[in-house]
């Protein structure tokens, strides 16, 4: 009887131990999968082949896991995109247009990249991209590459840096040239 509690309490300590001692994918997701809600401020610059300058925005990031991802653009204008479930919501002034992503595989996809990667499912990253995670758990590199020919005729890579839990920056290189650099700040957890 002891031998076998001991056997259980082990094999219920050895993840945890694993866990703390090794900083890996499995780690990153599970890390990112324990924050369930969260808000922060963004700041994004578009570098677009055919204007002489970045296009420069702001606003605030709002998730809730595991699939409604809200991206409120305050400046230059106020635009709003609101992912939930399987429908993607645009608005910009009084116009509203409503998608959904089951209709644009290559776009859900795209948006899959970073709602999985803030609800820490692996699994879903891992059917549409090729990842590789490299740093310490104080500063990480996750990158993402496309599985599906489709979607790699138009997304290069995605590269997102962070720290433990905490998404700091999202790089997307489009195979056309143009990329996005959105920086994460200010990130806290909400209810």
């Amino acid at each position: 009887m002891i031998r076998r509690l001991f056997a259980l309490t082990a094999s219920l300590l050895l993840p945890v131990a694993a866990f703390g001692a090794e900083w890996n994918l499995v780690a990153l997701m599970h890390r990112l999968a324990e924050q369930r809600s969260g808000e922060a401020r963004f700041s994004e610059s578009k570098h677009l082949a055919i204007l002489a300058a970045p296009v420069l925005s702001s606003g605030v990031l709002r998730f809730r896991a595991p699939d409604r991802l809200e991206k409120i653009t305050e400046a230059p204008r106020p635009e709003s995109l609101v992912l939930d479930g399987d429908t993607l919501t645009v608005t910009r002034e009084a116009r509203r247009q409503v998608v959904r992503l089951a209709d644009y595989p290559q776009a859900a996809a795209f948006v899959d990249s970073i709602r999985s990667t803030l609800a820490g499912d692996h699994a879903a990253l891992e059917r549409t991209y090729a990842l590789h995670l490299s740093g310490a758990r104080a500063r990480w590199t996750l990158s993402l590459l496309p599985r599906d020919p489709k979607l790699a005729e138009r997304v290069l890579r995605i590269t997102i840096r962070g720290s433990d839990a905490t998404l700091s920056e999202i790089e997307v290189l489009l195979a056309d040239g143009d990329r996005s650099v959105m920086t994460i700040r200010d990130a806290v957890p909400t209810r």
